[in-house]
């Protein structure tokens, strides 16, 4: 099984520069790192965990600079974002971005995609809260014709593009309905998240990986459903704790890759976690 972390990086922590190279140098499989372009002080959003949002979400490092570091001192590092709020980012803007960090890595870019959890973040944005997850999917597909391999058009509900010339494309060859860079959706089970993932991704990103044992089947049959290979469906537990035994109970599952959760914290708390988690390797 596949370990890679993830991270709050911030101005306070550990650089991505040093972290990258030392997950490398260990085995670590991949590096994937949040995103929040700004938290609102004056806010009613709760904060899902509960009790007082963690000082860490208000300064969050931009992931794909962050991740352009990261891939500039690694060979094989995958790199990742878990997760990425398309919604809340210029899909012409964000499909450059992506093609070039998975070119200018050889391919090592996995994009997480999610929805969001913080009203006032995104309707600075422009983003009306109803319509997060239809925007993020037709963000989707305008920047899978920018993408595509000739110049294609798209219109859609919130956004088009006219048929362009766009490179770099990314790496990954298009497969199925997908296109781009290895996709994974993140967030909680349910019809419509499965159903968008069945759509336009590669697989789910559950964070923290419980109640796998139920939520997997319907994915498989919602998946199937669409008429998807059902041995190309990746499902990969993220911001995990692990342990001997969950690992185990994912493996049971099919599961290949999990991504275990490091501190928000400076060199040596996080590299004496890595010791820790090195036993997993």
């Amino acid at each position: 099984m596949r370990i890679a972390v993830t991270v709050f990086l911030t101005d306070e922590t550990i650089a991505p520069v040093r972290l990258a190279r030392e997950l490398e140098a260990r085995g670590f499989a991949g590096l994937y790192l949040p995103e929040h372009t700004h938290i609102p002080v004056e806010r009613t959003t709760p904060y899902p965990a509960g009790g007082d949002l963690p000082r860490e979400y208000g300064r969050t490092l931009d992931p794909f600079v962050a991740l352009g570091q990261a891939a500039a001192v690694t060979e094989g590092l995958g790199l990742g974002t878990g997760i990425t709020l398309v919604a809340q980012h210029d899909p012409i803007d964000l499909a450059k971005q992506i093609a070039t960090l998975d070119h200018l890595s050889g391919g090592r870019f996995t994009l997480g995609v999610g929805f969001g959890w913080n009203v006032e973040e995104a309707a600075d944005h422009g983003v009306r809260w109803r319509d997060r997850r239809e925007l993020g999917r037709d963000r989707m597909a305008l920047m899978r014709a920018l993408w595509a391999e000739e110049p294609t058009a798209y219109e859609g509900e919130f956004g088009s593009v006219r048929a362009s010339s766009a490179y770099p494309k990314p790496v990954q060859k298009p497969r199925g309905p997908v296109a781009g860079p290895r996709t994974l959706i993140g967030g909680a089970a349910g019809p419509k998240l499965f159903a968008h993932i069945a759509e336009y991704a590669d697989g789910w990103l559950p964070i923290g990986g419980r109640g796998l044992t139920e939520s997997l089947p319907v994915l498989r049959s919602v998946w199937a459903d669409a008429g998807r290979d059902p041995a190309a469906l990746q499902v990969v537990p993220y911001a995990v704790f692990p342990s001997a035994g969950k690992l185990a109970h994912y493996a049971e599952l099919g599961i290949e890759e999990v991504v275990v959760q490091l501190p928000p914290a400076g060199e040596a708390e996080v590299l004496g976690v890595l010791d820790a988690y090195g036993e997993y390797l």
